[in-house]
């Protein structure tokens, strides 16, 4: 099947580059706004950039550490590299990414490959079109790099999960420690930007899936407003809550692929006030954030030392940086609320998603969610590992007009919005919310599944669900892993979040190059207590 000999075709016609377009170029030491501004100039090429890190991903994506974070290739990309160069030279630059390549999760269509959510029962999936996201990124001249791997159908298959596998791609492993779960639902895109296989990669979220595995692959992860970015051509879970966003190695990098990747889709009702909303994102990153009052969720803070010191210290930071801070001790949820966030989720999902199936590529033969119940019961391969708790259960819902689902959204919409972020920000006359966004990342379990041993760090849930935005930044390490700083805001408050993230990303400089460690007795702060004494 084509979608498992890209990777060889590419290492294959790679080899037929020019002396000059083999210039070395160090990628690892350069954002793609760096990128950006050399190919402009003429100081580096377009190809050049996309042959380094295909040389890397070859290196290391199923070779040596092995990360497993990418499941097909473009193969093309070289093509449209030269293509790219050839464009500047004759003065023609499309835009400020002009040249730079970028991954896609793999639930996002482009035209070249696949679009499989990871599973067996889209292999087939070759709609030959674009989501607009991916089109307005091509309008500003970036090149599709590959499609990363996920947490099959964005996680939403089961209870008992592993994150970061898919039936296609298997499991993708954290680049800081191997032994470690990317998190996800955007594992492939989090662990292929930590290690540094592209400048920029886009990530789906319902609840969690972009500051999942951004804060434990130790980047920066950008969900927008719910509305902000089209989702069309986009294997969905929620209308409600679903969003694609950035995630990149500097939060000026999430801004410039932000900024081309907003606007109104006639399609998706959800971006009318998109076009209007919008902004230069990158442009008006000044990280000047003096008398700034922001708000401490000291409830999401959790009971993990480490975090909570290098917190302590990403406070400090912002108070260096002129903010004024507000401690916010009390906040709980109505109770009852979880099971109604699943009701919404399990309801909107049956419904999207049969929609989406209904549309997806002549080729594919699962129609419906009852009919991927069918194919999974039939796989030798799709549950090894985990059942499908969640598709069964969704597939017993009633529809969008069933009144117990109306309830259900009511009722989560109010807790996280006019009685959760909005309240918060007005009671305590703050701009934004900040919080440690996850606890170090977890093991990967093949036996039971996703366990999350940090306790209730962060609250990017009420983000999530309210479909406001939120950015995760670096915020150092615990024991050789990375935790992230986490900033959030009102609906279309996109800007402010970003810029606060960049104040203090900018001051602190604490991201991490990974280590691909093999587990505890190979990372340098714990290898030596791991053996006898001598």
């Amino acid at each position: 099947m084509k979608r498992y000999s890209v990777l060889l075709v590419l290492l294959l016609f790679g080899c037929t580059a020019t002396a000059t377009s083999n210039k070395n170029i160090d990628v690892q030491s350069l954002s793609a706004a760096d990128m950006s501004e050399g190919i402009r100039s003429g100081q580096m090429s377009s190809e050049q950039i996309v042959r380094a890190y295909l040389s890397r991903i070859a290196e290391m994506d199923r070779q040596g550490p092995n990360v497993q974070s990418i499941i097909a290739l473009n193969p093309d990309a070289l093509k449209e590299a030269r293509q790219r160069d050839e464009e500047v030279r004759q003065g023609k630059v499309r835009g400020e990414l002009h040249g730079i390549p970028f991954l896609v999760k793999d639930n996002i269509e482009t035209i070249e490959l696949p679009t499989t959510a990871g599973s067996l029962a889209l292999a087939a999936n070759e709609t030959k079109r674009d989501a607009p996201i991916i089109a307005r990124l091509r309008a500003q001249g970036a090149i599709v790099l590959g499609k990363t791997n996920l947490s099959e159908w964005a996680n939403f298959r089961s209870n008992d999960s592993i994150s970061g596998w898919s039936g296609i791609g298997g499991q993708t492993r954290n680049p800081h420690s191997l032994d470690r779960s990317a998190c996800g639902s955007s594992s492939g895109s989090g662990a292929a930007i930590a290690a540094q296989f592209a400048p920029l990669a886009i990530g789906t979220e319902t609840n969690g899936s972009i500051m999942c595995p951004a804060a434990m692959n130790g980047i920066v992860g950008f969900k927008p407003t719910v509305g902000l970015l089209s989702r069309t051509h986009i294997v969905p879970i929620s209308s409600t809550q679903d969003t694609a966003g950035p995630m990149t190695r500097s939060v000026k990098d999430a801004a410039l692929m932000l900024t081309a990747m907003a606007g109104t889709d006639p399609a998706d009702q959800a971006t009318v006030l998109a076009d209007t909303s919008k902004t230069d994102y990158a442009a008006a990153l000044d990280g000047n954030i003096k008398g700034m009052r922001i708000g401490v969720m000291r409830f999401a803070q959790g009971n993990v030392p480490g975090v909570t010191s290098a917190f302590e210290e990403a406070l400090q930071v912002l108070e260096n940086k002129g903010a004024i801070l507000v401690d916010i001790t009390d906040f709980k949820p109505p109770q009852g609320m979880w099971p109604k966030a699943l009701k919404v989720l399990e309801t909107e999902f049956k419904v999207t998603l049969n929609h989406y199936l209904e549309n997806s590529a002549e080729a594919v033969k699962t129609r419906t969610l009852a009919s991927l119940i069918e194919f999974n019961n039939n796989s030798e391969r799709e549950q090894v590992l985990f059942d499908q708790s969640l598709f069964i259960s969704s597939e017993e819902t009633k529809g969008l007009q069933d009144p117990d689902y109306l309830e259900a959204l009511d009722t989560i919409l109010s807790a996280t919005r006019d009685q959760g972020i909005d309240k918060l920000l007005a009671e305590h006359n703050v701009s934004v919310l900040v919080m440690p966004s996850r606890p170090p990342s977890f093991l990967i379990d093949a036996v039971y599944g996703d366990t999350y041993p940090g306790g209730s760090v962060g609250a990017g849930w009420l983000a999530a669900i309210a479909g406001y935005p939120i950015v995760t930044v670096p915020m150092g390490e615990v024991k050789g892993l990375p935790v992230g700083f986490g900033v959030i805001g009102q609906a279309w408050d996109d800007a402010k979040v970003l810029n606060v993230g960049f104040a203090y990303e900018q001051a602190s400089k604490k991201i991490l190059q990974p280590r691909f460690a093999e587990g505890p007795f190979d990372l340098d702060q714990t290898q030596n207590a791991m053996r006898p004494y001598q």
